[in-house]
């Protein structure tokens, strides 16, 4: 183990990215190197766990923090367990004390982690197979989800819980906004805000992020982002849009020449100033837009959608027709399923952090880990020659966590004949094609019933210590 200190010309973050098929030789594994994490920690000047006693080094910490939001349990007397496993045998420990790990995890900086999620994600983008991409084009997913944190007094403050919800019984809200690759599946951007409150909605929090999108990458998103300055802005950019038709936009745009069968150009006028933009915003904004409206009749039973409207600045019908762009509206759903894969198959829809600072840690160190598991399966989808969204997410964190401990004591050349053989097993776990899929939105098995606070936790504490019940006033 090299986790203290580390062999001559061996990195003291190898054993870090061991368990995520990184060896040398194997495909993607110049996209992160143990050496790239090593600089971006120098840059931060991060140096903790040097002398000679020290446990806790960078390395290891950062180590055991992917481990502990990639499994199961997440606790972080479980995640010290498994360090102390993984260097017991190199050095004597004589505690499994969480304090001095969670001290550690406290001296990673957000902007190391948000810096290595995003390299990840961007390399994974670039080095993509143009058969990967949707005409030879990247296109970004657009969506944003909730989660709940800890009830604490500094997490109230940043994040409050909806206002809906009594003083004492409610949780602390967050909200995330992701950009994922179509091709990939691999995060490219992220903005995190409270759940309520002034800029605090997902167009708001997209605008954040239109600066590290490339230009000339395709934006796509459900309605919620149809507005005249989410276009301008993008075109501003240099990106293209598909967005669903926003209802309350159908009589605002004036059509034009027809390209096709339900396919049309429309100019959209500018409408008059939002109260968030500022008056020099606002006169840079072109007053008319050029756009394309294409329709659907969706027959397929048992969908909701049965009117498809779909706007869009791919002007050139004949580069790109109207069935392509319907068919690339559809792949939207990727995301939806993605989402699915952060929140129920990685446990992100309830954090664990208390403070403010540490649940930003938590959120990044997540991504980190999916984008690592993500890079896992576009490895197994190059080798298989298929995409990577034909690979499962869950069977590729289920092996990446099942061959943990062994790639993470494993010499250089163990490594990579695990990782190949891995990896050629994990290609043929391929995600079943289910085209006009329909199911119910609703649950067999019935969730058991259980009595909900109607007080604080310490009020109802305090009642049934004094002989009251838990539905019972004073």
């Amino acid at each position: 183990m090299s986790f203290s200190i580390p062999p001559k010309g061996h990195s003291p973050f190898d054993d870090t990215l061991a368990p995520f098929f990184s060896a040398e030789g194997l495909p993607f594994a110049t996209i992160l190197t143990a050496a790239d994490i090593e600089q971006a920690f120098a840059d931060e000047q991060v140096a903790f766990g040097q002398t000679a006693h020290s446990l806790w080094t960078p390395a290891l910490t950062l180590w055991t923090f992917l481990s502990q939001v990639l499994s199961g349990i997440k606790s972080c007397r479980a995640a010290v367990c498994r360090a102390f496993v993984a260097v017991a045998l190199s050095r004597p420990v004589h505690d499994w004390d969480t304090g001095n790990y969670c001290r550690a995890r406290a001296k990673l900086p957000t902007g190391v982690l948000q810096r290595l999620t995003l390299q990840l994600g961007h390399g994974l983008e670039q080095q993509a197979s143009a058969t990967w991409r949707w005409h030879g084009r990247s296109v970004l997913l657009v969506d944003g989800f909730t989660t709940t944190l800890p009830d604490t007094p500094a997490n109230q403050k940043r994040y409050p819980q909806p206002k809906t919800q009594k003083p004492g019984l409610g949780c602390p809200l967050l909200r995330v906004l992701v950009l994922l690759s179509l091709a990939t599946a691999a995060v490219q951007g992220l903005a995190i805000g409270p759940y309520q409150g002034k800029a605090s909605g997902e167009p708001s929090l997209l605008r954040t992020l239109l600066e590290q999108i490339a230009p000339g990458t395709i934006v796509l998103a459900d309605r919620f982002f149809c507005s005249y300055f989410m276009v301008a802005l993008l075109q501003a950019r240099g990106l293209e849009a598909v967005v669903r038709q926003h209802r309350s936009w159908t009589r605002s745009l004036r059509y034009g020449a027809r390209l096709g069968v339900d396919d049309q150009r429309a100019v959209w006028p500018r409408p008059a100033k939002p109260d968030w933009m500022d008056e020099a915003t606002y006169a840079s904004i072109p007053e008319t837009l050029e756009v394309r409206v294409i329709r659907k009749q969706v027959t397929q039973r048992g969908y909701r959608v049965q009117n498809l409207a779909v706007v869009t600045t791919l002007l050139d019908a004949q580069e790109y027709s109207s069935a392509a762009i319907t068919d690339l509206y559809h792949k939207r759903w990727h995301i939806e399923l993605d989402i699915r894969a952060i929140k129920a198959t990685l446990h992100m829809d309830e954090l664990r952090c208390l403070s403010p600072g540490m649940v930003e840690k938590e959120i990044w160190t997540h991504f980190l880990g999916y984008n690592l598991i993500r890079k896992a399966a576009a490895q197994a989808a190059w080798l298989r020659d298929v995409s990577p969204r034909e690979i499962s997410f869950a069977a590729s964190q289920q092996g990446v966590l099942a061959l943990w401990s062994r790639l993470t004591e494993a010499t250089l050349p163990e490594r990579v004949t695990l990782a190949v053989r891995f990896l050629r097993a994990l290609g043929q776990e391929q995600v079943g094609q289910r085209p006009g899929r329909c199911e119910p939105r609703a649950v067999k098995r019935r969730p058991k019933k259980q009595k909900l606070l109607t007080k604080p936790r310490a009020q109802a504490r305090a009642d049934l210590l004094a002989g009251l019940g838990v539905d019972q006033e004073r």
